[in-house]
């Protein structure tokens, strides 16, 4: 099993960040069996200026036989912003939804918290073995929910978009989050290859998934600021939310 090492910005983020990058990866390494993934050269880390401020990102990703790219962003502008990205991309072989949370957290408390396990299907819909499961969750204990923005057509009924009120609703957004993975990584490991015709249909699914999520304008305007235009768009291309193409899947040891 690959032990990754401990990411240098963990450490120096908000406590409720710090605790869900350490379940994610104890998660991924407690049900899948991993193996890096290589991003593009130079953006393990990189760092820019945001307004005066320095804006550090740092990338973990791997992969598995279920899954292309699991990637794990962390991201820190000065003292004043911390950032929390995760999402796993599935092979197109198998039929499996994309897990996806974010957390945006300042000074004065988180602003944002999402968690969803996002259908690729072409109903849009997810498998009933999800449904089962996830049905026992229970979103509704949490004061402010958040409303979605209006390109956000891809996510579930089970999708989680809050603002915590306090230090219990963070707590019960991180085990929501990681009950969330834990049945993922469960179906994961339990999916079977579709065919041939099924796969292009949920490559669809996911390239729908990546497009809609490149329209998020925050994200690209944070970006654009500390790096340009140019950067941005390869970065949101590349990195946060690439296209599928199993072909050019890279394995590094």
């Amino acid at each position: 099993m690959l032990q990754p090492s401990q990411p240098s910005l963990r450490q120096e983020q908000h406590p409720l960040i710090r605790q869900l990058a350490t379940s994610i990866v104890q998660l991924w390494q407690e049900h899948l069996e991993l193996e890096l993934y290589t991003l593009p050269e130079g953006l393990g880390y990189v760092e820019g200026k945001l307004e005066g401020e320095k804006l550090r990102i740092e990338n973990r990703c791997y992969q598995t036989r279920e899954f292309r790219k699991m990637h794990l962003e962390l991201a820190k502008v000065g003292k004043n912003l911390d950032i929390l990205h995760c999402v796993m991309f599935p092979r197109p072989e198998y039929p499996l939804p994309m897990f996806g949370c974010d957390i945006v957290a300042s000074k004065v408390g988180i602003s944002a918290a999402i968690a969803d396990l996002s259908p690729t299907s072409p109903e849009k819909t997810l498998s009933s073995d999800y449904e089962q499961e996830l049905k026992n969750l229970n979103p509704e204990k949490f004061s402010q929910h958040r409303e979605l923005p209006p390109w956000a057509d891809i996510f579930s009924e089970y999708c989680l978009f809050i603002r915590p009120n306090n230090a219990q609703e963070e707590q019960d957004f991180l085990h929501y989050t990681e009950d969330m993975l834990r049945i993922h990584c469960r179906q994961g490991i339990a999916s079977q290859p579709v065919s041939a015709q099924q796969q292009e249909l949920y490559l669809a699914g996911q390239e729908y998934y990546c497009n809609k999520q490149q329209k998020n304008d925050k994200t690209r305007r944070v970006l654009e600021k500390a790096f340009g235009s140019e950067w941005a768009e390869f970065y949101m291309n590349s990195v946060l939310f690439d296209s599928p193409q199993p072909e050019e899947e890279q394995i590094s040891n």
